[in-house]
C-alpha cells in the first residue's frame, strides 16, 4: 500500500530553518560590523582629531595671517622712513612698541600722529587706518637728549671758567674811573674782620657809578631800600632786588664795592663804592630776606 503524500502545510521543507538562521546571523553580523565601524570612528585618536582641525583651520583661515588683516604703513620719524606691515586689530600701544623696536624711541617719549594724536587703546581698524597710511612720529631718544644737554653744561662750565679768569672788578675800566677819585673824605669808618648789624642811621659818604655821593637807608618796617642822591631818593622794594654782589677794593680791603641788581641783566646793577666791610654781610642778609628787627 502506497504511503499517503504529506500535506505541504504539515511537512517541513528541508533546509528552510537553516537558511533562516543563516539569514539572521548574516544580518546580525552586518549590523555588528556597521556598529563597530561607527564606534571606531567615534573613538578617533585625539592627536588625529587635532590634526584634522588644524588642517581645516589652515585651509579656511590662512588669509588672515598672509595679508587679509594686515595693513602697510609708512612710519616717518626724524627724516627716516620705515615700511611696515602691521595687523589691523593691533592697538596704538602695540604700534608704539613696534616703533620702539625700529627707532629705539621709548613709547613714553613718542608722539604718534595719524589724523591727530594716535589713541593707544583703539585698534588700527577702529581708527580706519588703510594701506599706505603715513604715521608721523615725534620724539627724541635718551641719547639725543643727553647729546643736547652735555654741550650746554660744558658751555656753562666754560663760561664760569672765563668768569674766574676775569680781572677783579676794581680793575675794570668802568669802576676805575670812580675808584681813582680816591676814598671820600666823609666816608664812614670801617672795621676790618668784623661783622656788625646795620646802624640805625643811613650809610653815607659813598659814591655811585657817576662819582656822585650816595647814601643807603634800610626801611625794615616798609621792606624798602632807599637810595638817596643829591637830586632824588629812589624807594626800592627789597623783594624786587634780584641779587647783591660785592668785592673788596684792591689796596683798601676794609671797604667794598657793591651792586644791587634791580632788573634781569647786569646792566641793571646799581653800583655803590666804599661800603664799610663790617656792614657787607648785614646788607646782603637784609636785602635777600634774612633780616630781623634789632
Amino acid at each position: 500500500m502506497a504511503a499517503a503524500s504529506a500535506s505541504p502545510d504539515d511537512a517541513d521543507e528541508p533546509g528552510m530553518d537553516t537558511e533562516a538562521q543563516n539569514l539572521q546571523l548574516s544580518c546580525g553580523d552586518a549590523g555588528e560590523s556597521h556598529a563597530s565601524a561607527a564606534g571606531k570612528a567615534l573613538e578617533m585618536d585625539p592627536l588625529q582629531e587635532d590634526s584634522a582641525i588644524s588642517q581645516a583651520s589652515v585651509s579656511n583661515g590662512g588669509d588672515s595671517e598672509t595679508g587679509k588683516d594686515l595693513v602697510e604703513l609708512k612710519i616717518i620719524w626724524n627724516k627716516n622712513k620705515y615700511d611696515v606691515k602691521f595687523l589691523l586689530d593691533s592697538t596704538g600701544a602695540d604700534l608704539k612698541e613696534k616703533i620702539h623696536s625700529l627707532t629705539g624711541l621709548p613709547p613714553t617719549m613718542q608722539k604718534v600722529m595719524f589724523k591727530g594724536l594716535l589713541p593707544e587703546e583703539k585698534t588700527l581698524r577702529e581708527i580706519k587706518v588703510t594701506n599706505g597710511a603715513k604715521i608721523m612720529v615725534v620724539g627724541s631718544t635718551i641719547n639725543d637728549v643727553l647729546a643736547v644737554n652735555t654741550p650746554k653744561e660744558a658751555g656753562q662750565q666754560e663760561v664760569k671758567a672765563e668768569e674766574n679768569k676775569k680781572e677783579p672788578l676794581c680793575r675794570q675800566k668802568q669802576h676805575r674811573k670812580v675808584l681813582d677819585k680816591g676814598k671820600p673824605e666823609d666816608v664812614m669808618p670801617s672795621v676790618k674782620g668784623v661783622q656788625e648789624r646795620l646802624p640805625t642811621v643811613p650809610l653815607s659818604g659813598m659814591y655811585n657809578k657817576t662819582g656822585g655821593k650816595v647814601r643807603l637807608t634800610f626801611k625794615l618796617e616798609q621792606d624798602q631800600l632807599w637810595i638817596g642822591t643829591k637830586e632824588r631818593t629812589e624807594k626800592i622794594p627789597m623783594g624786587s632786588i634780584k641779587n647783591v654782589v660785592s668785592e673788596p677794593i684792591e689796596g683798601h680791603e676794609d671797604y667794598h664795592m657793591m651792586a644791587f641788581q634791580l632788573g634781569p641783566t647786569e646792566a641793571s646793577y646799581y653800583w655803590v663804592y666804599w661800603v664799610p666791610t663790617q656792614y657787607v654781610d648785614a646788607i646782603k642778609d637784609t636785602v635777600l630776606g634774612k633780616w630781623q628787627y634789632f
